[in-house]
């Protein structure tokens, strides 16, 4: 049966099922795109109604300060689909534009702030403990009052990240609390410096003795006092410094600029420890009658110069364009357990960085704590041995010549790690590489053995494009030349493996250690592993904050299932991988095992140590030995740590197929 047509002719209508429809001519019209980026944000007023009733949006143009495109909270499911990462590369909504990668110049700038930062922590820790002692404290209180560093790590570090990357100052995040920190340690610094005149010339006005117990007692409190307070300060700077780092460069750029800030911490420890061995007094006699004085007058004048260098040059983006925190509540029980929720909800990559920190750093403390003495004491064992019964002013000044001797040791070892910290980058390919102007955000090619640059290419960014002919600028010479230094199969994560090993080996070497020639040799050469341990999983956890931060942005497309949660704020992780927060919690990992190590280090002192002025005390070489296998432990570990180009590899096979057709 059929039926007839409107027109009263005999021809059938067509049915859908009986012929397929016509397909209509879409050449010459453009394929209709769904856009979910909103430049529509709510205004100041928090998007409250207006007297008529009506919400009060404020729409940002092109001209506005910054434009930060964001994900709707409400997409429809089909626009999801049509978003999905298995889409081709002209389907993706992203922002359309390419990350910048920085001069060298810029990262220098960015992390100039690094070498104040530094210098101030080197005349705490290289002068800080004589002068305590020159007050009159002992040296059971000291080992009190050195508590202060790891517990401002696990208190200070988090609550500044959290507070920061709260913050939405128009002048920034992080500058805020560098700015504030520096000022503080400069205060701190210079009071503590002078303590001794501060409170003694202010009992003094009330007629008290100053050679009097009371006053004696109370420069000493005050003193401690204001070691505290100036650990509290360098936390701050030291979590905003790195926070403003992840924040301004770009994700492939971040192992570059992390490698920078280990350069400018290498100058300055160099110049700590050089300064340390110039009588200063007599120089700048204007600063101070004392080292201590004109030490921290100097510290003081470098954190300013080199953080308002840093602050003022390098812009943050303005975090009031983005989007509003979440309501935390007040209190230090409320604080803890915000902390507890972020380390659950961690980002996989990130919980595994941290737990290779927490044994990595129980092996590092040790030798940090104790290497002046272990070198003091192979000095001094001849000594002992050829005349056991020295008087106590003797055995003082054997113990004081080899304290000399370690610090020198210790100089070695502060310019083996920075000279390592200007040549391992060039000889470890970067893991990101900048993308290509033309095609931004073009996957990279999947990595096989014969893939070239496979082994420092990017699941997120495409690899280097290596120009076609002879170089012809100076940078392009320059560029060419130092690519020939790079070991093509030695990522970042296998050099940190490496780095853990290198330094077991170097701890058991202390067993056949008996010069102090050979000791500095031996120090010097724990700057190659330290100066990696000081790099790599900072440079790593910064790419993963950049890397979500820029898929949650839109600057990167997601291309995996992990990535496509990112981007539409439904991953585990959200919330929880900020800057601050992240690398506060990192610093928990790192500062906590420094209990770990007092406690065992103060054990194996109890049952090996010999008295005082006795040869053959080894329990400082079995401490050490004993961070060596701790470094064992960390170096398993970080074979758990994934690699850009594993995650490129395992991948569902989905995703990967669709790229690849």
């Amino acid at each position: 049966m059929s039926s007839s047509r409107p027109d009263g002719g005999d021809e059938p209508l067509s049915s859908p099922r009986s012929s397929p429809p016509s397909k209509i001519d879409t050449s010459t019209r453009p394929r209709p795109r769904p856009k979910l980026v909103s430049f529509g944000r709510d205004s100041l007023t928090g998007g409250r109604p207006d007297a008529e009733g009506r919400p009060h949006v404020e729409f940002i143009h092109q001209d506005s300060p910054t434009i930060i495109p964001r994900m709707s909270s409400e997409v429809d499911p089909l626009l999801k689909e049509a978003l999905s990462p298995d889409d081709d590369d002209d389907d993706w909504m992203g922002e359309h534009q390419i990350e910048e990668t920085k001069s060298s110049w810029f990262l220098f700038l960015l992390t100039f702030g690094g070498l104040g930062l530094q210098i101030g922590w080197s005349v705490e820790t290289s002068n800080g403990s004589p002068y305590l002692l020159s007050l009159g404290l002992s040296k059971s209180m000291l080992a009190l009052v050195w508590i202060a560093g790891p517990l401002s790590g696990v208190l200070v570090q988090p609550y500044v990240g959290l507070k920061s990357d709260n913050c939405r100052m128009r002048w920034g995040k992080r500058r805020p609390f560098i700015v504030g920190g520096a000022a503080a340690t400069i205060v701190s610094l210079m009071v503590l410096s002078w303590a001794k005149e501060i409170i003694g010339g202010f009992l003094g006005v009330f007629g008290a003795d100053p050679e009097s117990s009371f006053v004696k007692t109370s420069i000493m409190l005050f003193a401690v006092l204001f070691v505290y307070v100036l650990d509290f300060a360098i936390n701050v700077i030291q979590a905003g410094v790195r926070a403003y780092i992840v924040d301004v460069a770009p994700t492939h750029q971040q192992e570059s600029a992390n490698a920078w800030l280990m350069r400018s911490a290498g100058i300055g420890n160099i110049l700590g420890y050089l300064a340390g061995y110039v009588k200063l007094p007599e120089y700048l006699p204007w600063l101070g009658d004392t080292q201590f004085k004109v030490l921290c007058a100097i510290a003081s004048f470098v954190m300013a110069l080199t953080v308002g260098i840093s602050c003022s040059t390098c812009a943050e983006r303005d975090p009031q364009f983005d989007t509003a925190p979440a309501e935390q509540k007040d209190g230090v029980v409320a604080f803890f357990r915000g902390l507890a929720r972020s380390v659950k909800k961690l980002p996989p990559q990130i919980k595994k960085v941290c737990a290779v920190q927490f044994f990595a750093w129980i092996g590092w403390f040790p030798f940090l704590f104790y290497i002046t003495t272990y070198v003091g004491e192979i000095f001094a064992d001849p000594i002992f041995e050829k005349d056991p019964h020295l008087p106590d002013s003797k055995i003082d000044q054997v113990l004081e010549d080899g304290t000399r001797i370690g610090t020198r040791a210790l100089l070695i070892f502060a310019i083996t790690t920075f000279f390592s910290s200007v040549i391992l980058p060039f000889v470890i390919p970067p893991t990101f590489q900048a993308p290509e102007p033309d095609r931004p955000m073009t996957p990279a090619t999947p990595m096989t053995p014969a893939t070239p640059h496979s082994m420092g290419g990017s699941g997120y960014f495409a690899l280097s494009h290596t120009p076609k002919g002879n170089p012809k600028s100076v940078m392009e010479k320059i560029s060419k030349s130092l690519e020939m230094l790079q070991i093509k199969s030695l990522t970042l994560r296998r050099a940190w493996f490496i780095s853990h090993i290198l330094f077991a080996v170097l701890m058991v070497l202390t067993f056949f250690v008996h010069s102090t020639w050979g000791a500095t040799v031996l120090v010097g050469a724990i700057g190659i592993p330290w100066c990696v341990t000081n790099w790599a999983p900072f440079a790593i956890i910064s790419s993963e904050i950049s890397k979500r931060d820029a898929i949650r942005r839109g600057i990167i497309k997601p291309r995996d299932r992990e990535a496509q949660l990112i981007a539409e704020g439904e991953d585990d992780g959200s919330g929880a991988d900020s800057a601050g927060v992240v690398l506060g919690i990192h610093n928990v990992a790192i500062a906590a095992p420094q209990v770990i190590a007092t406690l065992v280090s103060a054990i194996m002192f109890k049952l090996l140590q010999k008295p005082r002025g006795t040869a053959g005390d080894t329990s400082v070489a079995w401490v050490l030995r004993f961070g060596g296998l701790c470094a064992l432990v960390a170096a398993w570990l970080t074979l758990q740590v994934n690699e850009e180009k594993e995650e490129e590899e395992t991948e569902d096979p989905f995703f990967r197929r669709r790229r690849m057709s």
